[in-house]
């Protein structure tokens, strides 16, 4: 193939910008669909994308495009996510390319995760396409959206193309100008085979199916190949290419392409993504560089409600993992819930995310612990421990310092949400540090604040103080002092592991009261009498009751002595104390995931 007609490019754009539905409209114009599946999302295959409307992994596809120059092109399309909690698939994706389409809405504008994106793809040295989408809307402001991608992103004007993916304007523009200003991929032909792994999935048939980008001269069909990372050998048994959203074989890939390969590889542990795939006989001498480590942001344990599925998890846990190498889990033991693993994610969206797809794509019950992030802890030995688990936070006496992760929050909002939102930040803890005016409605505002203060509803109440016209992104700072205590939630006197939380302590008071009252709602009545506490270390700092359902025990009694009703009362006090002493108090699922909330 001649590789001077190959582009490689993804698109990119903040969460609802028309991402997805710009390669639909590009599917259909390279004939790679029939037009008849408009509006149907075609890269988002997962029924959890199409029902929340979001792209949450990367999907590639190949198309054939004839240029208006006469030329044929191959054309090898990503399509990324736009939330801040799957940057890791965007990175992945930006990896395997050498351009990108940045879109930005005609009405909302630049928001937070256009810049972010913008600066990953200057990082990877991309050549990057401005385009205004959704020119089509009534409250289109097609002028203010110029003005801030030349102003904050430093485009010319003559750059932008103006597109509606809805009404397949713009389309043809956008493929000419793919042909025209992203260079065709590099590396040689005559070199040995070198090949990045950008993402993988897993097939009940033919095991792990790796797709790769070819960065340095052709892989075959029945090559003897080796991973550079594991050391692993195998037989390539299928090569392919994922043409018109099937899946298509082919003899080989030369450098520059981008395709899939199955080995009969049935360990989903054997392939990391990011390692470099050489041939056995004339290997390369250097691996390629990877991805770099993502750190998770987020912990909570996923425990299974029956027991026997714990396998079960730990299997589909190992599958995830192939599709999602951001998520990653431990095992661990809770008093309460039994076996189970601690896992770690990028965001709370990415929790909820991996919850939903374990328990739809693998019939799981799961039950989740409340979500923290990772505190550095110098104790009076001189150790500095890393926790993320409540059940692992040392004795108070033990404690030295205490230091929790901060990052910095870069929000674009709307001018009159100035107020509220700095307010927002700083009941938040944060602190501010820059404001930047983008034009005459939008404004970015910079703080510096405490990563716990952010992982739960500050989004959600973000979206609701801007009226749906404020956007977020942030990055990892490092580790500052904090004042951080231990919250129990005892049920009759037993802790329960579950519920326990690590907290700043100005703020434990009333997220304990919050916890109280919210679990005595939404814990049923048992046979007996239910005490809910909050503790902090041996101090009980709030509490409340269930009362017990009522037995009418006397019910069958008709006249006779009054000592014979005392003595069935007598007998029911008595089972009630031996029930509260040994019952279990039945906590429903719900309670779990609306305690998150808090």
């Amino acid at each position: 193939m001649d590789k001077s007609l190959i582009r490689n490019f993804c698109i990119i754009a903040h969460i609802d910008h028309g991402k997805s539905t710009l390669a639909d409209r590009i599917l259909e114009l390279t004939g790679a669909v029939d037009k008849r599946h408009k509006g149907e999302l075609l890269l988002d295959d997962m029924d959890l994308e199409k029902e929340r409307g979001i792209t949450i992994k990367a999907s590639m596809v190949r198309l054939s495009y004839h240029a208006l120059n006469g030329k044929d092109y191959i054309l090898n399309l990503i399509d990324t996510p736009g939330h801040v909690d799957f940057t890791y698939e965007v990175s992945k994706s930006l990896a395997a390319c050498e351009g990108a389409i940045l879109v930005v809405d005609a009405a909302q504008g630049i928001e937070a995760q256009t810049v972010a994106n913008y600066y990953l793809a200057k990082e990877n040295k991309l050549v990057i396409i401005p385009v205004i989408n959704k020119i089509d809307l009534v409250n289109a402001d097609i002028p203010r959206a110029k003005q801030q991608v030349i102003n904050v992103l430093g485009f010319k004007e003559e750059e932008i193309i103006l597109a509606s993916a809805k009404e397949g304007m713009g389309i043809q523009d956008i493929l000419e100008r793919v042909t025209q200003v992203i260079p065709p991929p590099s590396g040689e032909i005559i070199h040995p085979l070198k090949a990045l792994v950008f993402d993988c999935r897993f097939d009940t048939f033919r095991g792990v199916v790796v797709f790769v980008r070819v960065m340095d001269g052709m892989i075959q069909s029945q090559t003897q190949i080796k991973l550079m990372h594991s050391g692993k050998t195998y037989k390539i048994e299928e090569l392919g290419v994922f043409k018109d959203l099937k899946y298509v074989k082919v003899d080989s890939l030369s450098c520059g392409e981008v395709g899939y390969l199955t080995a009969n590889i049935r360990d989903p542990k054997e392939v990391v993504i990011g390692d470099t795939i050489t041939e056995l006989k004339n290997p390369c001498l250097h691996p390629l560089a990877g991805y770099r480590t993502v750190k998770p942001l987020v912990f909570c344990g996923i425990y299974p409600v029956n027991p026997k599925d714990f396998l079960n998890l730990r299997e589909a846990m190992d599958k995830m993992k192939l599709s999602d190498a951001s998520f990653v889990f431990e095992p661990e033991n809770s008093h309460s819930f039994g076996s189970g693993f601690r896992c770690g994610f990028l965001g709370l969206l990415h929790m909820e995310i991996v919850q939903e797809r374990l328990e739809r794509e693998y019939n799981l019950n799961l039950i989740l612990t409340v979500p923290n992030v990772v505190y550095r802890i110098r104790t009076r030995k001189g150790e500095m421990l890393e926790v993320d688990n409540p059940a692992d936070f040392p004795l108070p006496q033990d404690i030295l310092e205490v230091f929790e992760p901060y990052v910095s929050l870069l929000m674009l909002i709307p001018v009159e949400a100035i107020d509220a939102v700095c307010e927002l930040s700083k009941s938040r803890r944060g602190v501010f540090k820059s404001s930047e005016y983008l034009g005459e409605d939008r404004v970015k505002l910079i703080f510096e604040i405490p990563l716990a203060e952010i992982i739960v509803d500050f989004y959600d109440r973000l979206k609701s103080l801007t009226k749906g016209y404020g956007s977020l992104d942030y990055e990892f700072k490092g580790y500052l002092p904090t004042r951080l205590v231990k919250l129990d939630i005892m049920f009759n006197g037993v802790v329960c592991d579950a519920f326990s939380s690590l907290i700043y302590k100005d703020k434990a008071m009333a997220k304990a009261r919050a916890l109280v009252t919210k679990l005595k709602e939404l814990i049923p009545r048992q046979l007996f009498e239910v005490n809910i506490q909050a503790a902090v270390g041996n101090q009980i700092i709030a509490a409340e009751k269930i009362r017990p359902l009522a037995k009418h025990v006397t019910g069958k009694c008709y006249g006779g002595d009054i000592t014979r009703k005392r003595k069935l009362w007598e007998i029911q006090k008595e089972g009630k104390k031996r029930l509260k002493q040994f019952g279990k108090v039945q906590i429903p699922q719900e309670a779990f995931l609306e305690v998150l909330k808090i």
